[in-house]
């Protein structure tokens, strides 16, 4: 067995998207997916969309494929009603592993792409967090998920972080802080999050030509100036002109490897810290 074989058996991808999706043609639906993780030899996937919650596609799927921890999560952007703090607990009780703040809908991406409506910010005009962002995180904590920054701003993702660390959140990650397109947090900021105990998501679909074509080794800088027990390395692939989910792992341990990042380095970011965040230890 080669070595990217072996790094790829047990790794654990926190951030898969799949068919349906009423904004972005995918490659493969929910049970495709899973399928080809199991094959892999991965050990656990989540599903995301940022248009409803996949904890019943979840917990479908994975009576069809079993040998393979599916999870499900949930986006607070409009199509779930936005910071909804009732349709999060719904789901919570389901078995959600994760919960997103908004994406798509966060004002910060609205802007960043140019849109003229304004999205869903999580502070009021004073810049303090909104009262129901306090109940988000109560349940989120209550039911031992994750908390993941989604698209807001820095401004807006460093206030979120602060509270829920005050409050005792223990599993929290910071959403691809490389993203060109959204947002890019500074390798300072970086390690400020990771010293408040934020876990530091890289996704690997952010190098691919046809994404942002980011330089791989920014990753790999990023995660040894903070710390590879701080990160994790997901794919936030499962777009149709992209490889496929476990493709895009494989390709994406394979490429840490030539570019010089340790197999032992490798193990804590795609099996060791997201397993911890899914409770699997």
């Amino acid at each position: 067995m080669s070595v990217v074989e072996k790094l790829l058996q047990g790794s654990i991808d926190i951030h898969i998207h799949h068919a349906p999706d009423s904004r972005v043609e995918r490659k493969s639906d929910a049970l495709q997916v899973a399928i080809e993780a199991k094959e892999a030899g991965m050990r656990a996937i989540v599903l995301k969309s940022h248009e409803y919650s996949t904890v019943p596609v979840a917990y479908t799927v994975s009576q069809m494929v079993p040998g393979i921890v599916i999870a499900g999560s949930i986006c607070l952007n409009l199509e779930c009603g936005g910071l909804n703090a009732h349709a999060l607990e719904a789901f919570a009780r389901m078995g959600a592993k994760i919960a997103w703040m908004p994406t798509f809908s966060s004002d910060s991406h609205m802007k960043a792409r140019g849109l003229a409506e304004d999205g869903i910010t999580i502070l009021d005009k004073e810049g303090k967090l909104l009262p129901v962002v306090n109940d988000i995180l109560d349940i989120i904590k209550s039911y031992r998920m994750v908390l993941a920054t989604g698209h807001l701003s820095i401004t807006e993702s460093f206030q979120l972080v602060e509270e829920a660390a005050q409050r005792g959140l223990p599993r929290i990650v910071l959403t691809h802080p490389l993203w060109m397109k959204v947002k890019t947090f500074t390798l300072d900021e970086q390690r400020r999050m990771a010293e408040k105990g934020v876990v530091i998501e890289h996704c690997f679909s952010h190098t691919l030509p046809l994404m942002d074509g980011l330089d791989p080794m920014e990753i790999i800088e990023a995660a040894r100036l903070v710390g590879v027990e701080h990160c994790i390395l997901s794919t936030d692939l499962g777009q149709a002109f992209n490889p496929t989910p476990a493709q895009g792992m494989r390709t994406a341990i394979e490429t840490m490897l030539e570019l010089g990042l340790a197999e032992s380095e490798i193990e804590f970011m795609v099996k060791t810290n997201p397993a911890k965040l899914l409770d699997l230890d």
